[in-house]
């Protein structure tokens, strides 16, 4: 996602299984050359994600790192950080995200969120928690959403919210969005009463734009007032990590984020085929998994990539490349 060069790494406590084959000419692995792998960060309130991504850089003196599902500069919670060759695998992370809101009823603003200037406050203390409740059910499954005009969309080749800034008038598209649960958990009354929901949700959902929605049907309008991602992409907020814990040895291995796919291990010697890209026939394929995409690994269990599996053969889709190494010695006595 942003290029540059690994630098060092230290292990991680629960140890590391990517490298490379062991077969002609005995090439293993110098594991402290390369930082490579995933973090499960906690983004505090007052950045972008983008900020976030380069105070990672810094921390870990590594250029290339990329992240997955941007949270607004407001929002907090869970963003799946991948560094080195990890950005490589960001694609295949699990789809789905979930998240803890509240809502403020009353209230509107331009960004639909309490960050952006008021449009109006009317206050609605005759509002319930049962109205509210009887109208979630509506907002559940594929829906068709308006993202807001401040996000980070492409609108003919420029950043939406760069043209709300502007002072242009942005006009987003509708768009199909899935929302699989959609649960109030708690209502504060008031003239401008709030609404504390968690949200289930697949990719390119905006939070925002539900609390826009559920105002306006209600008559009423509604702004998000607080947002907290605590599940994305595979990683929960229960194990996540602030900005100042972040070190070498947080990192987690490269396949870790990846259990959902089906693993299939090679059989000794075939490591070299693996990094040229050639095919690996199902003679040498431990176990044969479901056709499509799989995680790859050596007979040591070492995570070599992932790969599409056709049914008769393992043809590499994304290879983890043997790292240039100054342990060419120490290598050829693994």
């Amino acid at each position: 996602m942003y290029g540059g060069v690994a630098g060092g790494r230290s292990a991680h406590p629960l140890g590391r299984r990517y490298g490379m084959d062991d077969g002609a000419g005995g090439a293993g692995v110098c594991r402290d050359t390369m930082k490579d792998g995933f973090l499960n960060l906690y983004k505090p309130a007052g950045i972008t994600s983008r900020d976030a991504v380069n105070q990672v850089c810094r921390a870990l003196q590594q250029k290339k790192v990329g992240h997955s599902g941007t949270l607004d500069p407001a929002a907090v919670g869970v963003l799946p950080i991948a560094v080195g060759q990890g950005t490589r695998f960001l694609k295949f992370l699990p789809m789905g995200k979930a998240y803890r809101a509240i809502v403020r009823f009353g209230v509107t603003t331009d960004t639909d969120d309490l960050a952006g200037t008021m449009r109006q406050e009317r206050p609605c203390p005759e509002l319930t928690g049962d109205r509210l409740a009887a109208l979630l059910p509506q907002f559940q499954g594929e829906i068709l959403q308006r993202p807001p005009a401040y996000s980070a969309i492409q609108i003919a080749g420029k950043r939406a919210h760069a043209r709300a800034r502007q002072g242009e008038s942005v006009e987003m598209p509708v768009r199909s969005v899935t929302i699989a649960a959609l649960t109030l958990t708690h209502w504060q009354p008031g003239d401008f009463p709030e609404a504390h929901l968690t949200v289930i949700c697949g990719p390119g959902t905006y939070i925002r734009s539900l609390a826009r929605d559920l105002g306006e049907q209600l008559g009423c309008g509604a702004t998000l007032a607080f947002l907290e991602r605590t599940h994305s992409n595979g990683f929960d907020v229960c194990q996540s990590l602030p900005l100042t814990a972040v070190t070498p040895d947080t990192l987690l291995p490269l396949d870790f984020p990846l259990s959902h796919w089906p693993a299939v291990h090679l059989g000794h010697h075939t490591g070299d085929r693996w990094h040229q890209g050639q095919k690996i026939p199902a003679a040498v394929i431990a176990a044969a998994p479901p056709p499509g995409l799989c995680r790859v690994y050596d007979h040591r269990d070492r995570f070599l990539g992932m790969g599409n599996w056709h049914g008769d053969y393992l043809q590499p889709n994304t290879v983890i490349p043997r790292p240039q190494s100054s342990c060419s010695t120490a290598n050829t006595l693994l």
